[in-house]
């Protein structure tokens, strides 16, 4: 079941957007920042909670059957998703030598699959209002690549690929599909490295700092604006500097 409330502020023709995995980090912020845009959000979440007051729906990227229950009932409390913020991902960290088929099988299917079967599903209510936004959250990875994570970085390579190929598929139907690529950025996941993987990390930012989850949902509420409509099929990095513009 849907739960939460739409902001009273908000106008009722109000375009819906998803935002998967947005029950914390990045996804959260972006959800805060494009109900402040004015969009109806509603949160993907395991669960099926979200903080804050957002709409939530139970989503399990991982299921063809969760995927497409979550947007019928998305569509039937709200109406068509018009805006998906594909977020949603794990990691399984390891040597490639150490890396287990379940820590292969699993992150590829929340980080890469998942999304795919997103972008599929979304797609029918964009072309049905000629008028869509898909933005899938990578990382820096995708391009510089990073130890110990073989299995987290193809998955958003494959972002890249995938999203790229759907924006041509969809861009003369009024339907955009960019990725965002985030480098290094304070949330429960980098929360969790050791203080040396931390310096070290750091010692490759030119910015000198790590980024905030408010600097990526700035650019993710842009990108699904009117205003970014002749952008598409773009790779945007916010990564201080660190992948040096891939």
């Amino acid at each position: 079941m849907v739960v939460g409330s739409v902001n009273s502020t908000e106008a009722p023709t109000a375009r819906v957007a998803l935002v998967t995995g947005g029950n914390r980090g990045i996804g959260l912020a972006t959800a805060q920042r494009l109900r402040h845009l004015g969009f109806t959000v509603v949160v993907g979440s395991r669960s099926g909670q979200a903080p804050d007051d957002l709409g939530a729906v139970k989503m399990d990227v991982t299921s063809t059957t969760s995927v497409d229950d979550a947007f019928a009932e998305i569509e039937r409390d709200f109406g068509p998703v018009e805006v998906m913020v594909a977020n949603a991902g794990i990691t399984r960290d390891t040597l490639l030598m150490r890396m287990s088929d379940e820590d292969i099988e699993q992150v590829l299917q929340a980080n890469l699959f998942g999304v795919i079967r997103c972008m599929r599903r979304a797609t029918r209510g964009m072309l049905k209002a000629r008028h869509g936004r898909m933005v899938l959250v990578s990382s820096v990875v995708w391009a510089v690549g990073s130890a110990g994570q073989v299995n987290y970085a193809a998955a958003k390579a494959g972002l890249v690929g995938a999203g790229r190929s759907l924006a041509r598929e969809l861009g003369a139907r009024g339907i955009t599909v960019n990725v965002v690529a985030p480098g290094f950025i304070e949330t429960d996941m980098t929360a969790g490295l050791a203080e040396a993987d931390k310096s070290a990390i750091l010692s490759g930012i030119p910015a000198g700092r790590y980024g905030q989850a408010d600097e990526v949902a700035d650019l993710i509420g842009y990108l699904c604006s009117d205003s970014a409509g002749y952008i598409n099929g773009a790779v945007i990095p916010v990564d201080g500097g660190l992948g040096m513009g891939h």
